[in-house]
């Protein structure tokens, strides 16, 4: 199992924003993408997950072009963006069934309670998400990681962001137990953590930018 970038290339505007971009991960392991603001992390996600197309390059998983796979791909994968992506009038728990349903995954209530209870939220399970405080929301999101058992890419556009130090060490176990059972990990941070990957690659996407000639 393995997904396998290469060429990839991305505009925005009338800037590019990186160009020839490759890299191959396998099971178990984990790629960190950094960079400043504005270098093309979030955009190089969406790309992974199919939600945006590069202007050049291409993506395989298990070998075949990901746009051929459709929704083959989408099954294999959990997408967490940087917004929570939540709806303030659900609770927590209707939040979390309803992207359980969207991604075609079965989840009871006893499912979710397990799930919010791993994030260390248990008692928020039934409060209007709209009411919670950033980093609870941020837990909530999450909290999917523990309802997708079937995925085996997962891509976490700033996990730890809005995290308090507890929650950062519980997002970061069930990360690594997640690597332990052979899924990937593609994921951008401003907070560098230690993750025990089988191998764990970084991509510095301010090195693929592509550069002014010279006079």
């Amino acid at each position: 199992m393995s997904l396998e970038a290469s060429g990839l290339a991305c505009t925005r505007g009338n800037r590019q924003l990186f160009a020839g971009v490759e890299f191959t991960l396998g099971a178990g392991e984990a790629l960190w993408v950094r960079g400043p603001n504005g270098s093309g992390k979030s955009s190089l996600l969406r790309i992974v997950c199919g939600l945006a197309a590069p202007d050049d390059g291409e993506l395989r998983w298990r070998g075949s072009l990901i746009h051929k796979l459709r929704e083959d791909y989408r099954r294999e994968l959990l997408y967490i963006g940087h917004a929570p992506g939540l709806k303030d009038e659900l609770t927590a728990s209707e939040n979390l069934l309803f992207a359980a349903s969207l991604a075609g995954a079965r989840a009871t209530e006893a499912d979710v309670g397990e799930a919010l209870a791993a994030m260390g939220i248990a008692r928020v399970a039934r409060v209007p998400t709209g009411r919670l405080s950033q980093g609870q929301r941020r837990r909530v999101s999450l909290a999917r990681l523990h309802l997708a058992r079937h995925a085996r890419l997962l891509v976490l556009d700033e996990p730890f962001a809005a995290l308090d130090t507890v929650a950062i060490a519980t997002l970061a176990s069930a990360l690594d137990a997640r690597l332990a059972d052979g899924a990937s990990l593609i994921y951008t941070t401003h907070q560098p953590q230690t993750l025990s990957a089988r191998q764990h690659h970084a991509l510095d996407l301010d090195a693929w930018r592509p550069r002014p000639a010279q006079p």
